[in-house]
């Protein structure tokens, strides 16, 4: 059991400069009895409005340096304070507010809100067990125009779709990692590197691009190429939910239409997914 969507803006100052963290966090607990549910005693239970303060108090008192350091601050707090906690697992992710640049000067106290992918974390911890975390991005749209086709594929009598060499490749990226053992990592600097990881493995070289013959090959660029790059990541799951787009018929208007107006098909749409680990 535990607290769903606990809502906040952490806000810290230096000097007159101005840093944010906006985070939804969830927090989960399961005791070391499970008398709650079957006998109706309450007396190990920790109100799921204590689990929230106790949220907020840490954010005030720690800040929050980092996302997983943050979740790993919370599970810290329920193993060490409550011996009648057996396991906790927080979630915890980022509103994705950037800092507001004029002529290129960064504003000390304005930030733009950018949905460039949101960044999520968990951490999860059983007594006497290792602490586990993973960490991720999702909502992450991608498009290229070109260098994307897909061919060859099985057919039969039910097989309707033509094979296509040039297409536009479209769509909204999850993607989770685990971490192996948590040492004093620089977990911002990792998210990032893996973040560019999955853009320079779906774009390709900016002044030429590379082919994709599959959606799935695309996942698993992206998959192999953050393995080869980033030593500390154990295991990476990769989700595309595919956008279509269709060229616009326009003969009855008189006009040829050489892929320059489409329309996104809505639905049904298209899911790859993927999850690699090293041996």
């Amino acid at each position: 059991y535990g607290k769903n969507t606990i809502k906040f803006l952490r806000l810290h100052k230096e000097g007159k400069k101005h840093f944010v963290k906006e985070v939804e966090v969830c927090a989960h607990l399961r005791l070391t009895s499970p008398q709650e549910y079957l006998e109706g005693n309450n007396s190990l239970v920790i109100p799921t409005d204590t689990i929230k303060n106790i949220v907020l108090v840490l954010a005030k008192k720690n800040g929050i340096s980092s996302l997983e350091q943050f979740a790993i601050d919370i599970c810290n707090h329920f193993m060490t304070t409550f011996c009648q906690v057996a396991y906790v697992k927080t979630y915890v992710q980022e509103v994705p507010w950037q800092r507001l640049h004029e002529d290129g000067v960064p504003h000390i106290h304005s930030f733009i809100c950018v949905p460039d992918g949101i960044r999520f974390c968990e951490a999860e911890q059983c007594r006497n067990g290792p602490l586990i975390v993973f960490a991720g991005i999702k909502d992450l749209k991608l498009m290229k125009t070109t260098q994307s086709g897909f061919e060859g594929f099985y057919k039969n009598e039910h097989t309707t779709l033509p094979e296509r060499h040039d297409r536009i490749l479209c769509g909204e990226l999850f993607c989770k990692w685990s971490y192996g053992e948590c040492k004093d990592f620089d977990f911002d600097c990792i998210w990032k590197k893996i973040r560019e990881c999955i853009l320079e493995a779906f774009s390709g070289p900016p002044d030429c691009g590379e082919y994709s013959p599959s959606y799935q090959k695309t996942v698993n660029c992206i998959q192999m190429l953050v393995l080869s790059r980033v030593s500390q990541v154990q295991v990476i799951e990769v989700v595309l939910n595919n956008t279509f787009y269709n060229v616009v018929d326009m003969k009855n208007l008189g006009l040829t239409n050489d892929k320059e107006v489409l329309v996104p098909v809505e639905a049904p749409y298209g899911s790859c997914a993927c999850t690699l680990a090293r041996k």
